[in-house]
């Protein structure tokens, strides 16, 4: 097969959801609003732990990085997707797609380590609380959140730089919404098996290590919330773990599912449902379920109301 040499002014098209006119209005309309209720509930939800003095703990710094992540991840992916649907011309430019890639990766991986920091966060709050200063200060909060942020990017990176070193054929279809590896590994014009390894590889360390600690973490809360004499004190924390659970679950299920199976075994409109989950759904509901849910956020947001 021919391959096309790969320049800055190369485009790719992003072949989207569907290819029906009126399919594609109400598809707009539809992400523009989930994409509003996102940036709205994020933004407030980062403001209210910035502004908010009892706030101010680890646990909710934790807490105001995710949102900060879901914004970008959210800004990365939906607005190129949205403007496409009213478009007819669905191309994203080589160094777009690049720079997508690294983004998307950068910000999941991040999540993924953030989210098992949070899960230890509350492990020691609850089975440690004496020990809890000390175990979780702000330095310490601060190295694992740099932790989080350079060591994904770092990964982000390499496998960026790789991907679009590979010879990519004369079609520049991507069968999805936005630009990730997996879309990106069936127009390339050789084997690739070899270099999925690595991608399954990487996928254990940022993923699925941080999961099986996060399901281990909360293995040992839930044994220690039901030894608690106080009925208000064992519904806190499994009010608290339960939302992280809830995240969790949703954002390591999708993922996982997309990145741990070779290109052969992708299905283009299965993996753009499932990448809606942890790219626009997860993201959404963040904010939401740590809010709604937890009592001391909406005091917060009272008291700043209030002044």
């Amino acid at each position: 097969m021919k391959t096309e040499n790969q320049t800055f002014g190369a485009e790719f098209i992003l072949f989207g959801f569907f290819q029906y006119g009126q399919m594609n209005t109400i598809l707009f309309v539809t992400i523009a609003g989930l994409f509003s209720v996102t940036l709205m509930g994020n933004i407030i939800l980062i403001h209210l732990i910035r502004l908010d003095t009892p706030l101010h703990t680890p646990m909710y710094f934790l807490l105001s990085q995710l949102s900060f992540i879901d914004l970008m991840y959210i800004s990365t992916t939906v607005p190129k997707m949205a403007a496409n649907f009213l478009s007819n011309s669905k191309t994203i430019t080589f160094l777009g797609c690049k720079i997508q890639t690294f983004v998307v990766l950068t910000l999941g991986g991040t999540e993924a380590l953030l989210l098992g920091f949070m899960s230890y966060d509350r492990y020691i709050a609850i089975c440690y609380p004496l020990h809890y200063p000390v175990l979780i200060s702000k330095t310490i909060c601060l190295s694992m959140v740099t932790c989080a942020w350079a060591s994904s990017s770092i990964n982000a990176l390499i496998h960026t730089l790789h991907v679009f070193q590979l010879p990519f054929c004369t079609s520049r279809i991507i069968n999805h919404f936005f630009c990730e590896v997996p879309s990106l590994m069936p127009l390339v014009c050789q084997d690739t098996s070899q270099y999925e390894y690595t991608v399954l590889f990487s996928v254990l360390k940022v993923l699925l290590l941080p999961f099986m600690a996060i399901l281990a973490s909360y293995a040992r809360v839930l044994i220690v919330v039901y030894q608690m004499s106080s009925g208000k004190g064992q519904t806190k924390a499994i009010s608290t773990c339960s939302s992280h659970l809830i995240v969790a679950s949703l954002f390591y299920g999708t993922t996982l599912s997309t990145y741990t199976r070779p290109h052969t075994l992708h299905y283009p409109e299965e993996d753009k449902v499932v990448a809606v989950f942890y790219s626009i759904i997860t993201p959404l509901l963040n904010p939401f379920i740590y809010s709604l849910r937890n009592k001391e956020v909406m005091g917060a947001m009272k008291r700043v109301l209030g002044k």
